[in-house]
């Protein structure tokens, strides 16, 4: 028999009208009916209401929702295994990829590719489940007929284009419907449930019921009575200014084009005086943080008038979330009932890390990613310390990515490279193909050697991740427990990532909170309810009406006639909830962004028909102004120059780059040298200069090693071989360095033609590439000088000359001796314990097919001078001398410490710390 309804207007009253039913029907015995509520929060109000019309203390009805009833039904005798999700996920791609054409059809580059074509399948088959089941059930003869009647709609090159995909979707829907489907399952509860009814029963739901729920009801009826309460969406129930702004809120009528209805509404619908909606207001924004700041105002506003029921709804989910984060700042606390995608959460990224590495064999920012990660190797004491070793020596060698060169990059930190071979032997435990029960479990255990599972599980998305493993490996050996096929599948790494990033994906995350006086939540998690206030933010014309997903194989006929949900139900249903919350709640704010992207962004189509309703009826339109941000007046403090002494940490050791940098600027000098405040270097895919000069180096001391060691027929040649020798190394290292080989060839004769020439002015290589010290006394104090000497000569009356290799031209490095830039020449020549006689820089580029040195000028001099300098310099620091930040813009404008003098944010010059 047709069950019973009743429709009650959507204004804030709505329970209060649904308890008065309630009562007409069942006011001796509330105890002995059951009341179904679409949510836990609803059964709440429910029960306020029946109080406030009772107005004494009374037994109130058994409340609980659809899901909530099933769960405490006995289970049937001959009940199955129902598959998961993940498992019928996973079976059906493991079919899919069996078919070649299917790839080609869809343009899947590999595998894994079909896995978001298996997720829309089942979506798409348990909609058809939803629409058709009943029938099904029934009849199954008219399934077929109602199927074909649908492709009927098309056209006959429409029918053609769908055929391919119409046949898929109709055969994995068949091979779908059986018993270990969980909606069969859920339908076959639901009658059962039904088939015992014996107590009256309230459907209480703001939405018309599906082809399932309305089964239920009809079964249900024929052994107790049934009452569905619902929202009245007829025009006379609507509020008037609504209803004429959009008249398709009230129409079932199909065959009829919206266009048709609003015709027909705007000439003939004038059952009533239209009136400003009271308590809306609209608010514009000149971007997204504009958005969000005027968004967490307006709660604090609220929250400051005394209001304790409030409501961000998440239409923009993007500001949504800036303006929850903004109120946690001010120690405001939103509970979110929206839930984000347990993917976008730190703990998902700390498993997306470790796939990373594994999947690019220790690439280092990977790999410098998974080791921040705060899930990771925590029960290393000192993780902090061997993460900051090991991206030192990573960038230091410029590892690029390996396994085995990042730990031979750490030979000389053997606690650190053992870190690293650790997660090495784990990543090799993700290699062949597996079952999904044997990835689940190759995950796990090595999230458990890596120290993540004791941090997860103190965190809440974190917990929620080991949550879903678990569940899965449940899902896993309830399969084959039901001697399923699906154990015997096999899956890549590739896959296995992909499917549980899916999953993640999939899987919403609700933070808990205690405090709900502000709560967020989608459009239509507002149904039923009231608040205090409520800001909708993204009323623009992007998210109001929402986008829905593109249909990859129906057309919203072939849905229409499937009774499968279409694009126009959809946003009509969503209308409906913009109206029920405008009609609702007292005070409303509508926020968008009025330009995205440098674009004009327009408000909602529905916004502005509403506003073009008021004004032809020549009333004000709803306000549009900004939410005024809280004043507070700060002191100012004026910003000095620093000018720090630190006698305490006067340094013990200097470098000539070292002298040059106090030179430059003794705070530059104070930060790096004595605070040791330097930069870590930038890790690059291409060889640079420095790489360049490294490789000239050893070059050249190699060769005129093998010189001095004995006669040579061929220099040119011998040259030429090792340089081919260095060379070659670095190219099966990165190919890039080919342009510095041909570049270093060019120059190769004319450097021989200059060491030639210079061995015949009766110069000889001494020594190459040597690391030497020298202490630097005076009263009071000492300092140990060191550095690396490229070259050392002597020629046959014994005198001594330093050289220097430069990847320069001679221009360059004349101007560079001339302006006095550095000091390394007299510097170089201080670490040495003979005279040095003279010092040149030898300059690696040649011009126009020449090289030359450039040797300083009086050098006898320069050396006691410096050494003076040294001596008073580092004299004055030890006795606390101030160390300003005075270097010039030349020298600031690469020092890796000017974000910490602050250079151009001065006010005044002082003497501050």
């Amino acid at each position: 028999m047709p069950f019973n309804s009743a429709l009650i207007p959507s204004t804030a009253d709505f329970w209060q009208a649904a308890a008065r039913h309630i009562l007409d029907a069942h006011a001796r015995d509330l105890s002995a009916i059951q009341v179904v509520v679409p949510t836990f929060v609803h059964a709440q109000y429910l029960k306020e209401a029946l109080a406030e019309a009772l107005g004494c203390a009374f037994i109130a009805p058994r409340i609980n929702t659809i899901s909530g009833l099933l769960a405490m039904q006995m289970p049937s005798p001959d009940a199955v295994v129902v598959s998961s999700d993940g498992a019928r996920l996973m079976a059906m791609y493991a079919e899919l990829r069996q078919h070649a054409w299917l790839k080609k059809l869809f343009s899947a580059q590999r595998n894994a590719d079909l896995l978001p074509l298996a997720q829309t399948l089942l979506a798409l088959s348990d909609e058809l489940t939803q629409a058709l089941l009943p029938t099904v059930h029934l009849t199954p003869q008219a399934v077929a007929q109602r199927w074909h009647s649908a492709l009927q709609t098309l056209t006959p090159s429409g029918q053609q284009l769908l055929s391919d995909e119409a046949q898929l979707v109709w055969s994995i829907w068949q091979s779908q419907l059986d018993v270990s489907d969980a909606r069969v399952e859920r339908f076959a509860q639901l009658q059962r449930f039904a088939a015992t009814a014996e107590r009256p029963l309230i459907w209480i739901s703001p939405v018309e019921p599906n082809s399932i729920d309305t089964a239920f009801l009809q079964t249900y009826s024929s052994y107790a009575s049934v009452l569905r309460l619902g929202l009245d969406w007829r025009p006379g129930k609507i509020t008037p200014v609504y209803a004429q702004a959009w008249p398709e809120l009230h129409t079932d009528n199909s065959e009829q084009s919206n266009e048709q209805i609003i015709r027909n509404d705007l000439l003939s619908q004038q059952f009533a005086e239209i009136a400003v909606p009271s308590g809306v207001a609209l608010c514009e924004a000149s971007g997204l943080e504009d958005e969000a700041q005027q968004g967490a105002q307006a709660i604090i506003n609220w929250l400051a008038e005394g209001k304790t029921s409030l409501a961000i709804v998440a239409q923009d989910r993007v500001t949504a979330r800036r303006i929850r984060a903004l109120l946690q700042r001010a120690q405001v606390w939103v509970a979110d009932e929206t839930g984000w995608k347990l993917s976008t959460t730190r703990a998902a990224a700390g498993l997306a890390a470790w796939f990373d590495v594994v999947a690019t064999r220790a690439e280092t920012v990977a790999l410098f990613d998974l080791l921040k990660s705060p899930f990771m190797l925590t029960h290393l004491s000192d993780k902090s310390d061997q993460i900051m070793v090991i991206e030192r020596a990573l960038r230091q060698a410029n590892v690029l990515g390996g396994w085995e060169a990042a730990q031979a990059a750490l030979f000389k930190h053997p606690q650190e490279r053992q870190t690293l071979k650790q997660l090495a032997q784990q990543a090799g435990t993700f290699s062949r193909r597996k079952t999904l029960a044997e990835w689940i479990a190759a995950t796990r255990s090595t999230m458990a050697v890596l120290g993540m599972i004791g941090a997860l599980a103190s965190d809440a998305a974190g917990a929620q991740v080991l949550i879903l493993l678990s569940d899965m490996a449940q899902d896993c050996e309830a399969e084959n427990a039901a001697d399923s096929a699906f154990h015997a599948h096999a899956f890549s790494f590739a896959e296995w990532r992909a499917f549980l990033s899916l999953r993640l994906e999939q899987t919403p995350f609700l933070a808990a909170g205690e405090d709900r006086r502000v709560v967020m939540l989608p459009l239509n998690g507002a149904r039923l309810r009231k608040f205090d206030a409520v800001l909708l933010v993204g009323a623009d014309a992007r998210h109001l009406p929402s986008q829905p997903a593109e249909s990859l194989f129906f057309a919203n006929a072939v849905r229409r006639e499937l009774g499968l949900v279409t694009r126009e139900f959809l946003q009509r249903e969503q209308l409906q909830d913009l109206t029920e919350l405008l009609s609702v709640n007292p005070e409303v704010v509508l926020s968008w962004q009025s330009h995205r992207d440098g674009e004009p962004n327009p408000i909602s189509p529905w916004l502005e028909r509403l506003q073009l309703t008021l004004e032809a009826a020549g009333l004000p339109t709803l306000p549009v102004g900004r939410i005024g941000m809280a004043e507070k007046n700060l002191q100012s403090f004026s910003t000095v120059k620093p000018s720090p002494s630190a006698a305490v940490l006067a340094p013990s050791r200097l470098s000539a780059s070292g002298y040059n940098s106090y030179l430059a600027c003794p705070y530059q000098f104070f930060a790096s040298r004595m605070l040791g405040l330097s930069g870590l270097d930038e890790l690059s895919d291409m060889p640079q200069k420095r790489d360049y000069g490294d490789w000239l180096h050893q070059i050249l001391n190699t060769y005129h090693e093998a010189i001095r060691a004995g006669s040579v027929e061929n220099r040119d040649l011998l040259l030429g071989s090792i340089s081919a020798q260095i060379f070659d190394q670095e190219l099966k290292k990165n190919a890039a360095a080919l342009g510095y080989y041909a570049r270093w060839k060019k120059v190769i004769p004319a450097y021989l033609e200059w060491a030639n020439l210079r061995e015949a002015q009766g110069w000889q290589f001494v020594l190459g590439e040597e690391w030497r010290e020298q202490p630097l006394q005076w009263d009071g104090g000492q300092i140990m000088l060191n550095g690396r000497i490229d070259r050392i000569d002597e020629n046959a009356e014994g005198a001594f000359a330093v050289l220097d290799y430069k990847t320069s031209a001679q221009a360059v490095l004349s101007n560079r001796l001339k302006h006095g830039e550095d000091q390394q020449l007299a510097f170089y020549g201080l670490l040495l314990d003979v005279p040095v006689a003279s010092a040149h820089y030898v300059a690696l580029e040649s011009t126009k097919g020449k090289i030359a040195d450039v040797e300083a000028a009086r050098y006898a001099q320069w050396q006691p001078a410096l050494q003076r300098h040294i001596i008073n310099n580092m004299q004055a620091i030890q006795q606390g001398a101030a160390m300003p930040a005075n270097g010039i813009e030349s020298v600031c404008q690469y020092c890796e410490v000017r974000g910490l003098c602050r250079k151009g944010a001065w006010s005044i010059d002082g003497a501050g710390a």
